[in-house]
């Protein structure tokens, strides 16, 4: 199962955006998003999802992006349960 819709919905609560211009290749610096906005809505979908990201700096230039680490996570985390 994706994370998109939740990514989606947490970015509209976050910040304010418009769940039609949150399509998985679009930018997030074309939504207005630094980097620290980044790793502050990151620290947020830890807190939603209950999960750990990864300690190693991660490239996330997408919607999509985003979306493919969280869902590795939950997909790891699934195999050892």
């Amino acid at each position: 199962m994706s994370s998109l819709p939740t990514i989606q919905r947490m970015m509209v609560d976050q910040f304010d955006l418009k769940l039609e211009d949150l399509k998985p290749d679009t930018q997030l610096e074309s939504l207005g998003l630094d980097s620290l906005s980044v790793i502050e809505f990151m620290f947020n979908l830890e807190d939603e999802l209950k999960i750990k990201l990864p300690d190693e700096r991660v490239e996330l230039k997408t919607i999509q992006d985003v979306v493919n680490v969280v869902d590795k996570i939950v997909a790891e985390r699934k195999t050892l349960v």
